[in-house]
């Protein structure tokens, strides 16, 4: 068991206990710093959840904290000198990540010997220093520029089409093999790292093809320089071409006919494209299509119910419907559609009357959809159970408001459904009896160990769980008793 994990569970701070005087000592650490200075892995977890301060690192021996406190910016600047010149790559690289660094320390990593620190330097560059970096002689410094909201456009347009830049002189590929070199997807080395397919000739062809892709996805780039690739053989990017927004009219009609279904759905879920296209698209049968388009903000109501018909949209609040008006909501409850009235069902703001009336719904699937409201009262969500069975049972029992009885009498219903006892052990209002039911269950038992509502003598049990991930569960669960806590941890 990590002695780190049961101690910030309890917040480094003990609880009073009566106990026998031949009982062992709870731990007493008050002090964050206390626990950083003898338990070295927590430093990092306690300056990035604010325990710890600049006055309470020395970051010549706590390097990992140091760093945790630049990246939430209360480290001490200086730190970042120091950590600047540190021979391990992965602080430099760490330090690269960080923000505000002062410039004397952004040149230091800029001038890096490995590519790796300055690579992650560039995707939080400055705009001055991303388009210098945009000239980097290694081609994977340049995809990290790409990919930097904050780089000139004209930068951005210049590493999409390669104009204006000299070539890379080299990648992460042709540095470790000779060209012309193309990785096979079933590379028989376990500690190589490269992407199944990576090539490069000499031209570095696929982190050049990584970077224009990088490129068309990031929002800085210009359109005139994007909307070029929308007859590139890469399907990839014009898959990253048809997200954008932006582009004329023209450049979204062609991409609605593209042979490759992946760039179509693409386009589908791209609120910029208009009615006209949006409605051709509600008709392709291509793969995922239909799907993404209903998750367009912009769909309209008909061609959403009429897709929510034809597609497994899955238990989610679209976008559209959480941007309906009142008189849409009304209108939606209403439909003689179930689907339509399935879609609105998902929001959890909806006037107490439009909630109760789809809770009474004929259609189990509107029904499910309503389950999980908060302010549906128990005799509300006992009716949905007796009518629909174990086509709402899960639904109901994740609603927030299910009292205890109810969540016992949900771990009791024949036929089991097992997602329900995953949903009864992560209730707040779960009961120990009900909680105990859960434990059957081998996804539901891993969080029934660490709820509260458990009995004491059945955590304890659970320490010795075959499961490991049972066995960390039940040792954090604050309803251990603290006598077996100090067993469980070492004495600092």
């Amino acid at each position: 068991m990590d002695s780190f994990q049961v101690l910030v569970r309890w917040k480094v701070t003990p609880r009073r206990a009566s106990r026998p005087r031949n009982a062992s000592r709870p731990i007493r650490i008050t002090r964050p710093w206390t626990l950083a200075s003898r338990v070295k892995e927590s430093a990092t977890q306690l300056a990035y959840a604010g325990r710890l301060t600049a006055a309470d690192v020395d970051p010549s021996e706590q390097p990992a904290a140091a760093l945790a406190l630049l990246d939430e910016g209360a480290g001490n600047p200086e730190w970042a000198f120091l950590l600047a010149t540190d021979p391990v790559l992965e602080r430099r690289e760490k330090l690269a990540a960080c923000p505000d660094l002062p410039s004397d320390v952004r040149e230091t990593l800029g001038a890096d010997a490995d590519v790796r620190v300055v690579a992650e330097l560039a995707l939080g560059a400055t705009p001055t220093l991303a388009a210098r970096l945009a000239r980097h002689p290694h081609a994977e410094v340049r995809r990290a520029v790409a990919a930097n909201e904050a780089t000139p456009p004209v930068v951005l347009a210049a590493l999409l089409t390669g104009e204006g830049l000299p070539p890379a002189r080299r990648c992460l590929i042709c540095e470790r093999e000779e060209t012309p070199f193309v990785h096979e997807p079933q590379c028989p080395r376990p500690e190589c790292d490269l992407l199944p397919g990576a090539s490069c000739d000499g031209s570095h062809e696929s982190t050049v093809h990584n970077t224009q892709q990088t490129a068309l996805r990031n929002p800085a780039t210009p359109a005139d320089a994007a909307f070029r690739f929308a007859d590139h053989p890469s399907a990839l990017l014009r898959s990253a071409l048809a997200a954008r927004p932006g582009l004329p009219s023209e450049v979204y009609r062609r991409l609605a006919v593209d042979p490759v279904p992946g760039v179509r759905a693409d386009l589908a879920e791209n609120p910029a494209i208009g009615a006209d296209l949006i409605r051709a698209l509600a008709d392709d049968r291509g793969h995922d299509v239909q799907r993404r388009l209903a998750h367009n903000p912009r769909v309209p109501l008909d061609v959403l119910i009429r897709l929510a018909a034809v597609t497994k949209l899955g238990a989610i609040l679209l976008p559209r419907i959480a941007a309906a008006s009142p008189a849409e909501v009304e209108e939606l409850a209403q439909s003689p559609n179930p689907a339509g009235r399935m879609l609105v069902a998902e929001r959890r703001d909806l006037p107490t009357g439009i909630r109760d009336a789809l809770a009474t719904d004929p259609d189990a699937k509107v029904v499910k959809s309503i389950a999980s409201h908060p302010g549906l009262s128990e005799a509300q969500l006992r009716a949905m159970v007796d009518r629909h069975g174990a086509r709402v049972i899960a639904k109901v029992a994740a609603n927030p408001d299910a009292s205890p009885a109810l969540l016992e009498y949900l771990t009791r219903h024949e036929p089991p459904v097992r997602r329900t006892f995953r949903e009864v052990a992560r209730h707040r209002n779960a009961t120990g009896a009900a909680l105990r039911n859960c434990l059957a269950d081998t996804q539901a038992r891993p969080l029934a160990a660490g709820h509260p509502a458990l009995p004491p003598q059945v955590i304890v049990e659970l320490l010795t769980d075959t499961d490991r991930q049972v066995v960390q569960a039940a040792a954090a669960n604050p309803s251990l008793p603290l006598a077996v806590m100090s067993d469980l941890v070492p004495q600092l």
